[in-house]
């Protein structure tokens, strides 16, 4: 009884560590998706621009395409912004939620520093993003063309990011349209 009582704690201690270890192979960046295989929940957003169309999850549909989550006080953002009008300027079909300011805000700073989206709708309240499973901006959602999500991009969409993970996955859903 007396050698249990002693091997409990180095057991416990070894456990823990191997807790730990596990712990540490893990990517923090890399935030699971409850969305995955999964269409968008259901929403209809406001125009961002006046005089534009807002954005429904329903007109998500048809063609693989990019939901790009962002706001206009968002410092990351700011960085990925270049990316984007670049894949705009490719062909790639992207659609913006501007989460959690007002619509005038993301209008100015849509005009200031290009718009690379087809259609955007304003979240003023957040709501729609909350729905998502939004945990900051930026982030970005791969739809396929019945507008189920394939991939979410936790953070800026940079270059290499582009090239090694959501291009090939767009090349994909393209060849199965």
């Amino acid at each position: 009884m007396r050698r249990l009582i002693a091997i409990l704690p180095v057991a416990a201690f070894v456990i823990v560590l191997v807790g730990f270890m596990i712990g540490l192979k893990r990517d923090p960046a890399i935030l699971p998706s409850m969305l995955i295989g999964k269409p968008l929940p259901a929403f209809a957003l406001p125009p961002v621009k006046p005089m534009a169309a807002g954005l429904t999850s329903a007109e998500l549909t048809g063609e693989p395409r990019l939901l790009n989550v962002f706001a206009s006080w968002c410092g990351p953002c700011r960085e990925e912004h270049p990316v984007l009008l670049q894949l705009k300027a490719q062909g790639v079909t992207i659609d913006g939620l501007d989460w959690k300011e007002e619509a005038d805000a993301g209008a100015h700073w849509l005009d200031q520093n290009g718009d690379p989206y087809a259609k955007s709708g304003n979240d003023r309240t957040g709501r729609a993003g909350i729905d998502m499973g939004v945990s900051g901006v930026p982030e970005t959602f791969v739809l396929d063309r019945r507008g189920v999500v394939r991939y979410r991009q936790v953070g800026a969409i940079t270059p290499q990011i582009w090239a090694e993970t959501i291009a090939p996955l767009m090349a994909k859903l393209k060849a199965e349209s």
